[in-house]
């Protein structure tokens, strides 16, 4: 043990002299009591200090990266409002356009079916004229009823073989079935009373033939009715 004199004269005294011991335990005990020096932090606060220092840091990283993501975040959505916007203008035209060709279409689908239909009565007219034998003349070819469609055919003929044949003919035609004789008689001719004719009336239905013994063109194309209605003009 270290003893330092504090009395003048640096002599060591017994009893009227103040002295104290001074060691290195005691040196150590104090600089880690109250000391300045760097041992006297408390390692925990050390720790908790440089966590919550690289907890701020973390948070300050998060931040920015998050408010970084969310501009980006904006700058794709307002893209993304803008593509919607532009789609839904090409779906609406796309929808007009789809509803106007279906219109089109329907309109054509009519027009087709009253085109099927413009060609009845010449189609009757050509043969009834084709079917009429020598020595027979047609006065009347008239509508007599519809669902089929039902014709009435007068005239005179010079013989009873001539209102057969006549019968025969129409009844081959391709349009023309269930021919039925009406009425039929004898009578003196308007022009000599002494020649006798034979006074007829026929009653037939018209039949269509079927579409493979047709050769039908369609009133539109539908590539020239897709074409028109893509058009930018319609």
């Amino acid at each position: 043990m270290i003893e330092v004199n504090l009395l003048p004269g640096g002599k060591k005294g017994t009893s009227g002299g103040f002295s104290f011991p001074l060691s290195l335990d005691a040196l150590k005990n104090l600089r880690g009591r109250g000391g300045g020096g760097a041992s006297s932090i408390d390692p925990y606060q050390g720790f908790f200090a440089v966590a919550a220092a690289i907890a701020l840091g973390y948070m300050a990283f998060t931040f920015f990266g998050l408010r970084s993501q969310t501009e980006e975040l904006g700058v794709q959505l307002e893209a993304a409002v803008q593509d919607s916007i532009q789609n839904a203008a090409i779906i609406q035209r796309t929808n007009e356009l789809q509803a106007r060709a279906d219109s089109i279409q329907e309109r054509v689908a009519i027009i087709q079916e009253i085109d099927a239909d413009r060609f009845t009565w010449p189609h009757i007219l050509d043969e009834v004229a084709a079917a009429v034998p020598d020595y027979t003349w047609l006065r009347e070819v008239l509508y007599s009823g519809d669902a089929p469609l039902q014709i009435r055919v007068t005239g005179r003929a010079g013989s009873i073989f001539a209102v057969t044949s006549f019968m025969r003919r129409l009844e081959a035609s391709r349009f023309l079935r269930a021919v039925t004789t009406e009425t039929i008689q004898q009578v003196a001719s308007e022009e000599d009373a002494d020649d006798l004719v034979y006074l007829f009336e026929l009653l037939m239905t018209h039949e269509s033939p079927a579409i493979d013994e047709l050769e039908t063109v369609p009133l539109f194309e539908n590539g020239s009715v897709q074409a028109q209605t893509a058009g930018p003009g319609n």
